[in-house]
């Protein structure tokens, strides 16, 4: 389970990486079109998303039931990509122009350490400094499953806005 899931986050870290880089400066600010985030946007708004690498690293109580029990649950929401959802505040993007090197090393920052967190804990226990909106409290297995389905939702919609660039 635990190879299974940092594989699959490898895979998506590197594929919204290699599209974000492919992209110069201007296209990366550029709204595609009308309604849409600009890529840096998208990408800021996964940067500030992966700041649950605190919670990843930070308290933790043993859990009472399966590890993966929601993980379904968040697989069927985040990849049905018929559906649009509303980003919670917290985590909207920079309303501005934002700086290519400055996103992708926040970028690869955070993703490190999300694997890296991965790599040397147990994902079994629960995180206790963050209760997930609509899910409660997850465990470090489904904290890790949100962070994969909500990377291909947004590489999916990344790779709708360079088409229309």
């Amino acid at each position: 389970m635990k190879t299974e899931i940092l594989n699959a986050l490898r895979i998506s870290f590197e594929e919204l990486t290699q599209l974000l880089d492919g992209l110069d400066q201007q296209q990366l600010n550029n709204t595609p079109f009308e309604g849409s985030w600009t890529a840096a946007q998208l990408g800021d708004h996964l940067f500030q998303s992966y700041e649950v690498v605190d919670a990843l690293n930070g308290n933790v109580k043993t859990t009472n039931r399966p590890i993966d029990h929601k993980a379904e649950d968040l697989e069927d929401l985040f990849l049905n990509f018929d559906i649009k959802m509303e980003s919670p505040d917290f985590i909207l993007p920079f309303d501005g122009i934002l700086d290519k090197k400055e996103l992708m090393h926040g970028l690869n920052c955070r993703t490190k350490a999300i694997l890296a967190s991965a790599e040397k804990n147990d994902l079994s226990p629960t995180c206790m400094d963050f209760e997930f909106p609509g899910f409660g409290k997850l465990t470090r297995f489904e904290m890790l499953t949100f962070v994969l389905v909500h990377t291909k939702r947004h590489v999916h919609q990344l790779r709708n806005i360079c088409s229309n660039l």
